[in-house]
């Protein structure tokens, strides 16, 4: 295959990708986006294995098949309630891909046209370094951050005296790496560099609380990105150069608006998060009451409503609720009560988690509303049903300027007729702030498992 042909085929597949990323913007477009993906990451592919430069199609088609195994074995058996995770283990996977491309690149240069080990242009060098720290960089942070949601690490911010001052200095010390080794293009230069760049992944995101999970799920997204993208400089391959960029782009993006729906800067989640669910046990609830009912009760309540807004949360998530959830919403529409479903930006643990499982329910898409569109409508809605979702509607955000969540805008439950609140019991969120919202007198508590309770309100429904 001529360079021209393979520069005209990437170029294809980029805009494929363009356009894969367009349709993922929205829920109606998605399954579209995703075959615009697919298609283009066939193309470049192929591609790439059409090169003259390819050396053993055997090793490729031996990874090929392992990685494949892999990928269906984990794909068949994961749960929904850990995609989190799952997209935080395949960022870390990139970014250690990253590095080891760069490796190879420093240690074969000619296999890579970039001229002879020991007299590397210093140009793809510095594009060399900035993909393996960010890659590295990418692939402990993503460690910690599942080992966060996975339970395996305290979600509670891990923070020591110092922590900024020694991170500034890793930080000035890896620059002062990447001009030492652009320069004199030592092996120990570079092994410093990927060293310095995982203990910094560490310690940037152990001082990040469990709240701030989502902005940390898209920022490592970004930087996969990132690391990507320096490395198609360093490889001169323009389809991975576009791709990084698309990904590193769309994911700081992301941060962003997960950041400004918490009501955050992006610094002062990486200065240090906050967050870690706290006990009932260990909250002072003083003088407090809570009006608790069963699943008859709700289904009473509901069944006689004009118009319930449904608002799900990681709690649904854990357990596998909702499909129950659906068909309780049919059995309500059923006795035309409007049903809709609020989204919070950052209800879950990843961006978009509560739409995946909506979807995965094939709860309709023309029913999901995000925050802007339905907040006004909570003053005239009959019934509130919260379930597993905490944070995103604690009523603290808007009254307490002590609290770490003030500012963040919420889902204005409290302003509904009624609020049913599904929880196992009155613990805190994963911001580790206790709502008021359970003690309001418009509030019934329906505690126990969000599935079995949603199950309950179906049969008494029925």
């Amino acid at each position: 295959m001529s360079q021209n042909t393979a520069a005209f085929l990437y170029l294809i597949s980029s805009v494929l990708f363009i356009l894969a990323l367009r349709g993922l913007s929205s829920p109606t477009t998605a399954r579209q986006g995703n075959l615009f993906g697919i298609v283009g990451m066939v193309i470049a592919i192929a591609t790439t294995l059409a090169s003259p430069n390819v050396l053993s199609y055997t090793t490729i088609l031996i990874a090929v098949v392992i990685g494949g195994a892999i990928g269906t074995f984990i794909a068949l058996r994961i749960q929904m309630t850990a995609l989190p995770q799952l997209v935080a283990a395949f960022h870390s996977l990139v970014g250690l891909a990253a590095v080891w491309v760069a490796a190879a690149a420093f240690y074969a240069p000619e296999a890579y046209g970039l001229g002879t080990r020991g007299a590397i242009p210093a140009g793809s060098l510095i594009e060399m370094s900035l993909g393996t720290a960010i890659g590295a960089i990418t692939f402990t942070g993503s460690v910690i951050a599942f080992g966060k949601l996975q339970g395996l690490i305290s979600g509670k911010p891990l923070v020591f005296f110092g922590q900024h001052f020694v991170n500034l200095g890793l930080g000035i010390l890896l620059v002062a790496l990447i001009v030492w080794f652009a320069s004199a293009q030592p092996p120990l230069a570079f092994w410093l560099i990927v060293g310095v760049s995982l203990l910094l992944g560490i310690l940037l995101i152990v001082p990040i609380g469990g709240a701030d999970m989502p902005v940390v799920i898209s920022m490592l997204n970004s930087y996969s990105g990132w690391a990507a993208c320096g490395i198609g400089f360093t490889l001169g391959n323009p389809a991975l150069i576009i791709t990084g960029a698309l990904v590193g782009s769309s994911g700081a993006i992301l941060s962003y608006i997960m950041c400004k729906g918490m009501n955050r800067s992006f610094f002062s989640v990486i200065l240090g998060g906050f967050g870690g669910e706290t006990d009932a046990a260990a909250m002072d609830l003083g003088d407090r009451t809570v009006k608790s009912g069963s699943a008859a009760d709700a289904s009473f309540i509901m069944e006689n409503a004009a118009s319930v807004i449904i608002v799900p949360g990681y709690g649904m998530a854990v357990a596998q609720a909702q499909h129950a959830l659906r068909e309780m919403a049919d059995l309500l529409k059923g006795r035309d009560v409007t049903v809709r479903y609020a989204i919070h930006p950052v209800a879950g643990r990843m961006p978009g988690h509560m739409n995946v499982l909506l979807a995965e329910a094939n709860v309709p898409y023309d029913e999901v509303l995000e925050l802007e569109e339905i907040n006004r409508d909570f003053p005239s809605t009959d019934v509130a049903f919260v379930i597993g979702a905490n944070d995103v509607t604690n009523p603290s955000a808007k009254t307490d300027p002590t609290s770490p969540i003030y500012g963040m805008p919420i889902l204005d439950v409290e302003r509904a007729g009624t609020v049913l609140f599904v929880k196992r019991s009155l613990a805190s969120g994963y911001a580790g702030v206790d709502n008021p919202l359970f003690y309001r007198d418009n509030t019934m508590m329906l505690f126990g498992d969000a599935k079995q309770m949603c199950e309950d309100i179906i049969k008494a429904l029925e």
